[in-house]
């Protein structure tokens, strides 16, 4: 999302008690000389990692202690942990050591005097579990345990925190100078200590603490001294005496920091109103790891407190928290001091938010919740839509999950400035402009967005606030849930936005990603900033969704599933939990035995990375189905050797449309055997799509399907029709299938009409002709458009260019104008070129239909003059989805000096926002004459957009992804990974890093097996 945390590598420390033979053992140190908890030595010598230690041994003072002493600085890793350190009983009696004894002692300190002059003279050498590689003239390995910035050890080496004290509440103070664009703050934390301890460790990140004071229980407050570790964000207080288990403490922290200029912690944005001025505000952003910018904290999911905020302001603004604001106080500055209500709710540090701006509300009551929707005055008109949306949306989630919202009021904030699409902070939601605010003329498409939206966060409130993931390795009980709730809420709400056509696509792109050996299990480890960035991806969101709804789709009744997630919501209400969880409450309201094991079914999903390609062949009635990996990346190095417990569905030519044509079969094992009526024709297996596999029929099974297809087009609903189609096109790719099978199964889309099957037909095509294009196959790129417009022509001239209400014909006609403009068809261009002259002369009183605009913006911008007009409008307009949708016109110029300008403004973020930077990349990079220059932007820029956007976020996903897909020879492929492997701890190890030059390998594969065929079949 939006947070801005260096890439660190934690240091690789030896675990001797697994390897004790691999140093001699030394001999047990004076009790006089340090203090030793024996249990706690596990954390010394293995230090990382929070999978090492249980939960009695998290308390690291003891490790603290010993690390006084500048003999455990040099050599405590060599230590066998389970060493006893206490002061050996003296003999009772003396007796002359034997000859051998004698030979053996000498021997011993022979080799501990050896060890020890190498250790003194060896320059500058740290030793770890790599050993001492070379001296220190480059950057050193990281200590075990390390310096605070005063040069003193820092109490802890992990990059979780301890778990000896927890937070109970934080009464913050802020003082933000929009002027200076700085902030002073006060933190005052109560805390509850949970295990003896003399440290307190927790979160800070860019704040310059001035004073901190400490009391524990009733005794006098104290001046402290605050210890930082920067690589980690961590701060410290050591205490002299233990605090006991069952007591009480306050820290109290002053601090002083600048406002961010990126888009995380506590940020400053602006905007020009419509006098011309440009107005300040500040705004928060604190998920994943940002809190800790705004205010010291234990900044993890699982440190849940109640929090009391207040902040000062001129009096011409305004102030937002989580909950209702209960006074408002004169300052003797002139200021204002708002202080909000206490939070009637324990919270994660990631979800606190606040504002200070001029915003303008409209309101309305809804359940006893005051919902708000703020925006810039400017824009006040457009928020009645949204309003409305989340005033229905909160009473279907009170009524769907027996559970009210348990806070006074909800607000709804549109932010200038914004990296995301929105934020579920818990009471003060806030978005981008452009999926909050929607006129009232905007099209189906444009509210299908923002409705989308305001689902998902909505059903944040419940899935990720009120109950919470203990970690971010299980992100996606927080986004997998509200991604699907987003869209079964809207299928129920609002049936005529059509979201099922949507769901749809983004499952098939889901199976897209994770079809690479690079992706991850929805539920894997996390150990460092840049993969807690790296979670926010189409796995844990779509993926996790996709796996919600099969389940959904695999329990008995219609309301099990629901049944399940409210027992899960109720029992775990305030807390955190894990995947188990989940299963366990799933499994624990399940009343069919065949159905009553969720958690054995399910782990299979979320435990392992990637999906199952099930292979269907069959002998009369007897159809056998068998199960493998379906990896595109296949050899003998990435083999795996994984089972799914796979929630089969099929129809079959006997009844294939209705849901009561559904049958059932569960595949446990590497394969398994269903019985038909020999009189079946064909079957159709994953019915609608519903299951997170790919299945493949063999040459007879796709034959039938086909002659199924181009006999009654209507055989199979859309969604499978769809299905198969990305199906194929991915069995190309994995070399299951040659590529004239895919256009064997395309022969029936003369007679297609609907939206799915279409789109997703168009989107496959585009992309080989665009991977032909970049190679410069001239030819070939001449014939697919040929093909293209063969199949699809008839299909694009039936498109009109009026108003559509029908979102599902908006979609439709978007995608294949789309394709036909962007192929040159003639009768496209002319429409699109006539319909922008038309809004140029109306002076804004004519409105292009929502989905005709980027078609339309796209065609003007290949023209030097309407290229020119279209900036005009982009910097006036004040509608925020065709502002966008003018954006990406300018960005799809083909003129170089034009794409290196709109690049570079994009960086700036004068003109165009910074924000939209990956959107312009995107766009460059689909176009013939921009790819190499967005590729050349990227490496030349590369420290100041991981300056803007942090390593692992989403929008560095986005822009590597953007540059890289669409390259498939050898040369771009020693380009790109020599690139990221010179830029080590700045990006080298990311996972999108590892999707692109995969991406690539598997492009230049694709290509030297079919290009043959392209020259045969097109």
């Amino acid at each position: 999302m939006i947070e801005n945390s260096m890439f660190e590598e934690e240091p690789d420390v030896v675990d001797l008690a697994k390897d004790s033979a691999a140093f001699p053992t030394f001999p047990a140190l004076d009790p006089d000389e340090v203090v030793y908890e024996p249990r706690s030595s596990r954390l010394l010598v293995r230090g990382l990692g929070e999978n090492d230690m249980d939960e009695d041994d998290e308390d690291c003072e003891s490790s603290a202690r010993l690390l006084g002493m500048s003999f455990m600085n040099r050599s405590s890793a060599h230590r066998s942990s389970s060493f006893p350190y206490t002061r050996q009983a003296p003999p009772r009696s003396c007796s002359r050591p034997s000859a051998r004894t004698t030979i053996v002692c000498v021997l011993f300190l022979v080799i501990v005097a050896s060890m020890s002059m190498v250790l003194y003279f060896l320059p500058g050498c740290t030793f770890t579990k790599a050993g001492c590689r070379k001296t220190n003239k480059t950057t050193p390995f990281e200590p075990v345990y390390p310096l605070s910035t005063n040069g003193k050890l820092f109490p802890w080496a992990q990059f979780r925190l301890p778990r000896s004290v927890r937070p109970v509440n934080y009464d913050l103070t802020l003082n933000p100078d929009l002027n200076n664009m700085t902030f002073t703050g006060r933190t005052v934390i109560t805390m509850s200590v949970l295990h003896n301890t003399k440290i307190i460790v927790l979160h800070s990140a860019h704040l310059n603490i001035t004073k901190a004071t400490f009391k524990l229980g009733d005794q006098e407050t104290r001046d402290v001294t605050i210890l930082e570790y920067q690589t980690r964000q961590q701060i410290a207080v050591q205490l002299s005496e233990e605090m006991k288990a069952g007591q009480y403490c306050v820290l109290t922290l002053d601090y002083s920091a600048s406002l961010s200029h990126t888009y995380d912690g506590f940020y400053n944005s602006s905007y020009i109103d419509k006098d011309g001025n440009k107005r300040v505000l500040a705004a928060t952003q604190f998920e994943p790891l940002s809190a800790r910018k705004a205010f010291p904290c234990f900044d993890e999911p699982a440190f849940k407190a109640t929090f009391l905020v207040k902040i000062s302001r001129k009096p011409n603004y305004m102030t937002l928290s989580n909950m209702p604001q209960a006074k408002s106080t004169p300052l003797p500055n002139g200021l204002m001091q708002d202080e909000f209500e206490k939070t009637s709710v324990n919270m994660s540090t990631y979800l606190v938010a606040f504002i200070v701006a001029d915003f303008t509300p409209i309101s309305k009551n809804v359940s006893e919740t005051l919902v708000s929707v703020y925006s810039v005055p400017e824009k006040k008109e457009h928020t009645d839509y949204a309003l409305d949306t989340a005033s229905k949306l909160l009473e279907f989630y009170n009524s769907f999950f027996e559970i009210n919202y348990p806070l006074k009021k909800l607000d709804l904030v549109a932010i200038p400035d914004f990296l995301a699409g929105a934020m579920e902070n818990w009471g003060l939601i806030t978005f981008r402009e452009t999926t909050l605010l929607v006129g009232n003329q905007s099209s189906p498409l444009e509210k299908q967005l923002v409705a989308s939206v305001i689902a998902h966060e909505l059903a944040h409130q419940w899935f990720g606030n009120l109950v919470t993931m203990s970690w971010w390795n299980d992100l996606w009980l927080n986004e997998g849930f509200a991604t699907y709730m987003q869209y079964m809420s809207l299928q129920t709400v609002f049936p005529t936005l059509d979201i099922g056509n949507l769901f749809l696509a983004v499952r098939f792109r889901a199976l897209d990603k994770d079809a690479l050996n690079s992706s991850h299990a929805v539920s894997t480890e996390v150990n460092n900033p840049e993969q807690v960035e790296e979670m926010f991806d189409s796995v844990s969101y779509e993926k996790g969704a996709s796996i919600l709804m099969m389940l959904n789709t695999w329990l008995p009744g219609k309301q099990q599933f629901r049944k399940g997630i409210i027992q899960y919501l109720k029992q775990f209400s305030g807390l955190n939990t894990d995947t188990d969880d989940l299963w366990n409450s799933l499994t624990q309201v399940s009343v069919s035995a065949q159905h009553h094991n969720v958690s054995e079914m399910m782990r299979s999903w979320t435990s392992q990375k990637g999906f199952p390609l099930v292979t269907v062949s069959r002998k009369g009635g007897q159809v056998n189905l068998t199960q493998e990996h379906f990896l595109l990346t296949s050899d003998k190095a990435t083999y795996t050797s994984s089972l799914w417990n796979i929630p089969v569905t099929y129809v079959t030519d006997n009844c294939s449309l209705g849901p009561e044509c559904i049958q059932m079969f569960n595949l446990k094992t590497k394969s398994g055997t269903l019985e038909l009526p020999e009189s079946v024709k064909w079957l159709k297996l994953n019915y609608r799509n519903t299951g997170f596999y790919i299945v493949h029929y063999g040459d007879e099974g796709w034959a039938a399907l086909k002659d199924a297809l181009s006999s009654n087009v209507h055989v199979l609903t859309q969604e499978d029709r769809a299905s198969l189609i990305h199906n194929i096109f991915a069995l190309s790719r994995l070399g299951r299938v040659p590529f004239n099978s895919v256009l064997n199964l395309l022969k029936y889309m003369s007679n297609e009409t609907e939206s799915c099957p279409v789109t997703e037909a168009l989107l496959q095509l585009n992309v080989i002709y665009r991977l032909l294009d970049k190679r410069q196959e001239d030819s070939l790129v001449a014939r697919m458009k040929q093909y293209i417009l063969y199949r699809f022509g008839s299909l694009m001239d039936k498109q009109t260019w009026g108003e559509e209400e029908s979102v599902s014909k908006q979609e439709l006609r978007s995608a294949l104008l789309g394709s036909a403009c962007s192929l040159n068809r003639e009768n496209c261009i002319q429409q699109a070129k006539a319909r922008f002259k038309d809004y140029d002369e109306s002076n804004g009183t004519l409105r292009i239909p929502g989905d005709l605009q980027p078609v339309v913006f796209t065609v003007a911008a290949q023209s030097n003059k309407d290229w020119e007009t279209l900036l005009h409008m982009y910097q006036t307009v004040t509608h925020d989805a065709e502002k966008r949708q003018m954006l990406r016109g300018l960005a799809s110029t083909q003129d170089a000096r034009r794409i290196v300008w709109i690049l570079k403004a994009a960086l700036r973020g004068d003109i165009i926002q910074t924000q939209e930077l990956p959107l312009v990349i995107s766009t460059v990079c689909n176009g013939f004459t921009g790819y190499l220059f967005a590729w050349d932007f990227i490496q030349e820029n590369w420290d100041r957009l991981i300056e803007k956007f942090p390593l692992g976020s989403y929008a560095i996903q986005t822009i590597i992804k953007s540059a890289t897909s669409q390259f498939s020879t050898q040369a771009h492929l020693d380009r790109v990974q020599g690139f990221f492997s010179s830029l080590k701890e700045r990006g080298s190890q990311m996972r999108s890093v590892q999707e692109a030059l995969e991406t690539i390998r598997l492009n230049q594969r694709w290509m030297d097996k079919n290009l043959p065929t392209l020259q045969k079949w097109l």
